[in-house]
């Protein structure tokens, strides 16, 4: 289900500085802002990109205040496009699978979990199912590391969520509040 957002893009930390409001989808943040040292998220759930066009680190963030760049995970003051998360529900699925094309052992979540390896004997995730809502996957345990957004549709291979590697420690749903 699309669901309406609000963004604001502050240039200096504390939102402090020049800023920009988003409500929509912007492959191209550049023309608005040179440096993005805070944001207030106050309605949806987004997606930021370090480059244009939805490429690069991607950080999703919910509603909340983000007072530096370091509250969101960012490597740097790069936010060069944004997308507002689809399909954001409040009973959301997702399927793991050892190996490429849904094979191998798989594992059905409905709940954030922050060390994969305490329910999955694998350290790598190559396949994953979206039934329902939008997740999160971390890099590492305790939802840390690159961030990768998996929304409701199938992933046959990790580089089909953007991963450069199947390492997976972490993930969480996405959800409004």
């Amino acid at each position: 289900m699309d669901r309406a957002g609000k963004i604001v893009f502050y240039e200096d930390k504390n939102f402090q500085g020049r800023y920009y409001e988003c409500s929509s989808d912007c492959p191209e943040l550049n023309t608005h802002f040179s440096r993005c040292n805070s944001i207030r998220v106050e309605s949806g759930a987004w997606v930021l990109y370090e480059r244009p066009n939805y490429l690069g680190y991607q950080y999703i963030l919910i509603r909340g205040e983000y007072p530096d760049y370091q509250r969101w995970m960012g490597y740097n003051d790069s936010i060069r496009s944004c997308r507002l998360v689809r399909y954001v529900t409040s009973s959301p699925v997702i399927r793991i699978y050892e190996r490429a094309d849904f094979s191998g052992q798989m594992y059905e979540g409905t709940e954030d979990l922050s060390n994969i390896s305490e329910y999955w004997h694998f350290n790598e995730v190559h396949s994953a199912q979206v039934k329902e809502g939008a997740w999160v996957f971390y890099e590492l345990p305790n939802y840390r590391g690159r961030q990768y957004l998996l929304e409701r549709g199938e992933y046959r291979r990790y580089t089909e969520w953007a991963a450069m590697n199947p390492n997976v420690g972490s993930f969480r749903r996405v959800v409004n509040y």
